[in-house]
């Protein structure tokens, strides 16, 4: 996980570096900072930042909620609190022990000959809603996604938590293994999974927004075809 910027006064001693890394020769870059720096240890610009909901959408189960980096939450969804994940894993080891510790059962994966193994996950919130993250920049071209993301050496389940974290900052439990989808360039296995800890505001650098979304809405958000082959085969669920 990449670490937090400790504040304005450091970000101003690398903004040469935010220059350098988008090309840009103007005093000051556009957009805003994303509170989290990328894997090389670089401040990120977000050029258009998400708008987060009222708080009131966080207990209201028709509306989509959403929170933005560092953003304000209410105290607890569901009784489960938002707070940080003090004692995340730091390495693939770590998620690795994890996962093992609550394995779910699955059927053999093999990614099709050209593409690379991927692990997603679809989060669902206890009043039926389903958690998904806004890409910083819309990387990917999409606004929308589920959290996803390469093994890296670790495993499918193992990887789908790590994911989860890094792009939406929840703390989660798998349930089950839901569908195998094809991507331009993986091939994705997402799990079912519930929320049982962590803060939406603590997302890592790819993430410019988290929203809590209910599922008959789904279908209105920007989501990537393969993206919507994933939905559907939730079937009846409804909650975790």
């Amino acid at each position: 996980m990449p670490a937090r910027v400790a504040g304005a006064s450091s970000l101003g001693l690398k903004i040469g570096e935010v220059l350098q890394r988008w090309g840009l020769r103007v005093g000051k870059p556009p957009g805003q900072l994303h509170p989290q720096r990328d894997e090389a240890g670089l401040p990120v610009v977000i050029h258009s930042p998400s708008t987060p909901s009222t708080q009131r959408a966080w207990n209201k189960p028709t509306q989509i909620a959403a929170v933005t980096p560092g953003g304000k939450l209410p105290p607890a969804l569901h009784r489960v609190p938002f707070l940080s994940w003090a004692d995340a894993p730091l390495s693939a080891p770590g998620w690795e022990a994890l996962a093992g510790a609550a394995r779910v059962d699955e059927p053999a994966f093999k990614a099709p000959m050209g593409l690379l193994p991927a692990a997603g996950v679809v989060i669902l919130e206890r009043d039926g809603r389903v958690w998904v993250v806004c890409p910083t920049n819309q990387f990917g071209g999409h606004a929308v996604t589920f959290p996803k993301g390469r093994p890296d050496g670790k495993s499918l389940q193992a990887t789908a938590l790590c994911e989860a974290y890094e792009e939406s900052g929840l703390q989660v439990r798998l349930i089950r293994h839901l569908i195998d989808v094809r991507r331009t360039q993986t091939f994705t296995r997402y799990y079912v999974a519930e929320r049982i800890g962590g803060s939406p505001a603590d997302m890592g650098w790819e993430s410019q927004g988290v929203m809590l979304v209910p599922r008959e809405l789904l279908d209105s958000l920007d989501l990537a075809p393969a993206d919507r082959q994933v939905e559907p085969a939730l079937g009846g669920q409804a909650q975790p």
